[in-house]
């Protein structure tokens, strides 16, 4: 599969991330001759179900969750340093700015997604690629839940552009301690949403 082959997986590893992306509706599958494997683009993602899903976590699942994002991403992260390829490299410079000029919930969750799964491909770890695609179906839309004060799309840019930065200089250490910083930030984030929608129920 050629796509699996410029992203550096096997085909089995690119089918299964498909698959998790289909049953959280991000991508569609058509057949035919002008078939093929789609980015879906809802306008308006389901905010209320989204707070109703943080409400039914635990702290202690959240914190579960932000644990073993901390291990993969970071992981990805270091890896990404030492062995990603060189149209990788030259891709998350590219997903930073996407980010910083994503306008709409939409837009900013497939932007910060992006970046994470693109690091964990760069790692060219089949496991921790599938690792790294499901966490984001699980904490990304909760992450960008509207709430006062909104997350700064710009600081969460700078966050990603450091690490694509360590990433690009080769340095593995730098690229983990990054990685794992801003999931540290990430599950306060989660935390305080929580458990602002709990006192709002």
């Amino acid at each position: 599969m050629e796509f699996a082959a410029q992203l550096g997986v096997s085909a089995m590893t690119l089918r299964e991330a498909l698959a998790v992306l289909r049953q959280q509706g991000l991508v569609e599958t058509r057949r035919g001759r002008t078939g093929g494997t789609f980015v879906r683009r809802p306008a308006n993602p389901p905010v209320d179900s989204l707070r109703e899903r943080l409400r039914s976590l635990t702290v202690t699942a959240l914190r579960d969750l932000a644990d073993e994002q901390f291990a993969v991403f970071g992981t990805a992260a270091k890896l990404a340093a030492e062995r990603a390829p060189a149209v990788s490299v030259r891709l998350l410079p590219g997903l930073c700015d996407q980010l910083e000029k994503a306008s709409g919930l939409s837009a900013r969750i497939r932007s910060d997604s992006k970046f994470h799964v693109e690091v964990a491909l760069a790692s060219q770890s089949e496991r921790l690629t599938r690792r790294e695609v499901a966490l984001q179906t699980q904490l990304a839309e909760l992450l960008w839940l509207p709430h006062d004060p909104e997350l700064d799309v710009v600081e969460v840019a700078s966050d990603h552009r450091s690490i694509a930065h360590a990433i690009a200089a080769e340095d593995g250490e730098l690229a983990r301690t990054l990685a794992e910083r801003h999931v540290e930030h990430n599950l306060r984030r989660l935390t305080l949403l929580r458990l602002a929608v709990v006192e709002g129920a």
